[in-house]
């Protein structure tokens, strides 16, 4: 809990780069995803995935993906330590092997600082790599008075096009994150809980994974 604490205050809420700040995010050209995969009935094994695509097209630069062991136990809220380390070494790879394809912005299949402390998987990944992070997931982590009661099913009911989002405020008064659907082809509306890991605002998050999206799952994430 202590080195949680201590690398939280190195999160930063803001937009760091010139193509974030533009509405069309010139001059961003690679956008990556992470994620750890886990075999079924098996804990202490993974499959540690990164994947760089080119932006705005969306083809397949570079794929990392390696059986790795897992060997931290699973502590809810504290799920980065055992996941973190291993995606440091993907990206750390990249870095060494092609360096000119490192990403600009990383999409990670997890939250970021909607979590109980404030510091997800995102933000852990962003602060030990320095590069802006963007958490993504599929399920509600119910945290600060967030639930998934039915004022919260009828608000994503009524995201009515693809890109609409609104915010999860907790009752501490702080926003958390942001939820946003695309409605598919039998106008089922399963949402997405973006929130911010490191070096990237909200508004830029939210407008970044609706531009990586050819279905529900942004293509980074989905690769």
């Amino acid at each position: 809990r202590r080195e949680q604490a201590r690398l939280k205050g190195s999160v930063v809420e803001e937009d760091t780069e010139e193509w974030q700040k533009d509405p069309d995010f010139t001059g961003l050209e690679r956008v990556g995803g992470v994620d750890l995969s886990y075999v079924k009935g098996d804990e202490s094994r993974a499959c540690a995935s990164l994947v760089v695509l080119s932006f705005p097209a969306l083809q397949v630069l570079y794929q990392d993906c390696h059986m790795v062991p897992v060997t931290a136990p699973y502590v809810a809220g504290f799920l980065a330590f055992r996941e973190v380390p291993v995606l440091v070494e993907a990206v750390q790879r990249l870095q060494q092997e092609e360096p000119q394809l490192q990403p600009q912005v990383l999409l990670v299949d997890g939250n970021g600082l909607l979590h109980p402390r404030g510091f997800g998987t995102a933000c852990h990944l962003g602060v030990l790599t320095d590069l802006p992070c963007i958490g993504v997931a599929k399920n509600l982590l119910q945290v600060d008075g967030l639930v998934k009661d039915e004022l919260h099913r009828e608000q994503v009911r009524s995201l009515q096009s693809s890109g609409e989002a609104f915010p999860l405020t907790g009752t501490s008064g702080k926003v958390l994150g942001m939820v946003s659907a695309l409605r598919s082809y039998n106008n089922s509306c399963k949402p997405l809980y973006i929130s911010v890991g490191h070096r990237v605002s909200l508004g830029t998050a939210v407008r970044l994974v609706r531009a990586c999206c050819r279905f529900r799952i942004p293509e980074p994430i989905r690769q």
